[in-house]
This record gives C-alpha cells, structure tokens and sequence, in this order.
C-alpha cells in the first residue's frame, strides 16, 4: 500500500520510526514532512499529505504532531478527507470500520513507538463495512457539499 506521511517539528523522530516500521512490512512510503526539530507550521504538511490522498498518489495518509489534533483539524478542512486521531488500537479499527477514514493522526507527545505501530497496523488492516455505515458518509457528504 502506498501511504502519505507528515509531520511537524514535534513528530520528526516518531515519523522516521513509523517508516522503517511500514517499509519493513512491504509499505511504500512518501515523506511530506519535516526532518529537522525546527519549528514548523503543521498546516502545511497537513495539506501535502491530503492532496496525496485525493489525487490517489498514495491511498491513505498518517499525520503527526504534538497531540495529532492540529494536525486533524487541518486535514478535515477538505472536502473528501476522514481524518481521524487516535491514541489507542479501538478507535482507529473502527474509524475504518464505520468511518472509512483515510487519514490517521497521531501525538507524538501522546503515544509511544509501539503503540502507534500497533495503531497504523490495526488501522491499514481494517475495511470500511459499508451498509448502513455508507448511508451515514451520504450524510456527511451531503454537508460537505452545502456548507
């Protein structure tokens, strides 16, 4: 699978983790973010990974700053874009399940190394369901469209 990352200042040595992590599993990986600690403005690299996603150059994409809410509040600023933040395995599983979400964000300041692997495996593993769950992404669409 081929997925978009970036990251702020806050999330450079949990983003370069996360790729060994993904490339060791037979990801693809493209870098959008920052590689030094220098401060940095995480709606940028929010954008770049978000036009990766919708223009299918990569099929989802992971976000990373100090808390991940940044980060996912910037990324959901697009029309077509689920983003999600997480800090356990539960939420990401059914953000995909429920939610079809295509963009997970983590803290790097919230979460370890090994729980977010646990987080990003859980999460790529998981399917939309579809269904009833699909009625309500009509819904949503619908707002995304009008507002």
């Amino acid at each position: 699978m081929k997925i978009a990352i970036g990251n702020d200042h806050a999330g450079v040595d949990l983003k370069n983790k996360i790729i060994n992590h993904l490339t060791a599993l037979g990801h693809q990986v493209a870098n959008f973010g920052t590689d030094t600690a220098e401060r940095t403005d995480y709606p940028l690299y929010a954008e770049k990974v978000v036009q990766a996603v919708l223009s299918e150059k990569a099929v989802r994409g992971i976000l990373i700053c100090g808390s991940g809410v940044g980060m996912c509040i910037s990324a959901n600023k697009f029309h077509g874009i689920r983003a999600v933040v997480c800090s356990e395995p539960y939420s990401a599983v059914m953000s995909r399940r429920h939610n079809n979400s295509n963009v997970l964000c983590l803290g790097a300041r919230v979460v370890g190394d090994e729980l977010a692997f646990m987080i990003i495996d859980d999460w790529l593993a998981s399917d939309f369901e579809g269904g009833q769950h699909q009625q309500r992404l009509d819904i949503i669409k619908r707002f995304e469209d009008a507002y």
